[in-house]
């Protein structure tokens, strides 16, 4: 069976080409042709033919194929992906200030049964691996780049050094999208480790963020692995009744060891902890909740990101106003936690995590 190069680092490729009699510098060479997203390995024209005929044989380059594409007036674009065996993922891409941002998928579908969120609702497919991971943020920007090129006239085949790279180029990542990250640890890790490579695509650490639903067992794992990358963790509730009601891994974590070992990650790191809070009407949006959010999370090293619920037809929840977020953000800044409102982005399209994938099984054949 053919392996995945993309699962494969620069230095693995430096250390296996000398066997197939190639200089260890032919594995930069190949790289450069898999960021411009190549996916033949007869394409890549600086390699002479054997060794692409080698390569051909014992190596594929997997790219998902893109099902549906849906672009937001901001610019916010969201890919379903669809993998070899049929399993389908979402990717967004996003446009900030700051740079263009991906958000990845981790798994095929979920297993941790959060009542708000569409992406567990068909339970868990399968994990993905560290270059499955990888092949979004390729197809994703090649397909960016391609369209910007086709909405100039200039087709698809034209240099890309004609567009402006502040256009097309990721440099932030979020792992936030269809799976739980910590669900699959070692190929999330080994995915920020493959871009992160100085050698390669070379995005800062700082510029990763991981979202955990409150997997809290593996912080100090990741605070040794990763301790220069953003950590998300999601809240939702300031009572563990409210919280395995929405949540079920609050019975396993409840939120006091969950902020325990929140705090021993931000000793071990020094590094400022993200709690996402998704407001849902009548739940967890009162004048108490934020009283008891200030009381738990007093003197701790974070950040709240209020999320107004991104509704999802079926499950009985209902979001908040844009304004009541910023009531309650405003409650919290106003007694020393920081917290903002998250960006609406992309709210012209299926905003919420998993709503294409679950359109998708619900129209397939």
């Amino acid at each position: 069976m053919k392996k995945q190069i993309l699962d494969f680092t620069i230095e693995e490729l430096e250390w296996l080409f000398p066997d197939l009699g190639e200089p260890a510098y032919r594995a930069h060479q190949v790289f450069d042709w898999l960021y411009k997203g190549v996916t033949d390995f007869r394409e890549m024209k600086n390699l002479p033919a054997a060794l692409q005929e080698k390569l051909d044989r014992e190596y594929m380059i997997y790219a998902p194929k893109i099902i549906r594409e849906q672009v937001s007036e901001d610019g916010t674009r969201k890919f379903l992906l669809e993998y070899s065996d049929g399993n389908a993922i979402e990717t967004v891409f996003m446009k900030y200030k700051y740079g263009n941002s991906i958000c990845v998928s981790s798994q095929a579908g979920c297993r941790m049964g959060c009542k708000f969120c569409a992406s567990t609702m068909n339970g868990l497919s399968r994990d993905l691996t560290s270059g499955e991971i990888l092949a979004q943020l390729l197809t994703v920007e090649k397909a960016v780049k391609n369209s910007l090129l086709s909405e100039r006239g200039e087709g698809a085949k034209e240099p890309y050094a004609t567009l402006d790279p502040k256009d097309w180029k990721i440099n932030h990542i979020v792992v936030m999208g269809t799976g739980e990250p910590f669900d699959n640890y070692l190929n999330v890790v080994r995915f920020i480790q493959l871009v992160h490579n100085p050698k390669w695509l070379n995005i800062s650490h700082r510029n990763i963020t991981v979202s955990t639903c409150g997997v809290a067992s593996m912080f100090n794992l990741f605070a040794e692995d990763c301790p220069q990358v953003n950590l998300a963790i999601s809240l939702h509730a300031t009572t563990d009744e409210v919280r395995t009601s929405m949540m079920p891994i609050n019975k396993m974590f409840p939120i006091d060891k969950l902020l325990e070992a929140a705090k021993e990650y931000t000793k071990k790191t020094n590094r400022r902890i993200t709690f996402e809070y998704t407001m849902v009407n009548g739940v967890n949006d009162s004048d108490e909740d934020a009283e008891r959010l200030v009381k738990l999370l007093k003197g701790m090293l974070c950040h709240v990101n209020v999320i107004p619920l991104n509704k999802v037809e079926g499950n009985g929840f209902d979001t908040v106003s844009r304004e009541r977020a910023k009531e309650f953000a405003g409650y919290l800044e106003s007694h020393g936690i920081p917290a903002t409102v998250r960006r609406e982005l992309g709210a012209d399209i299926d905003a919420a995590c998993g709503q294409l994938r679950l359109k998708s099984r619900e129209i397939a054949p």
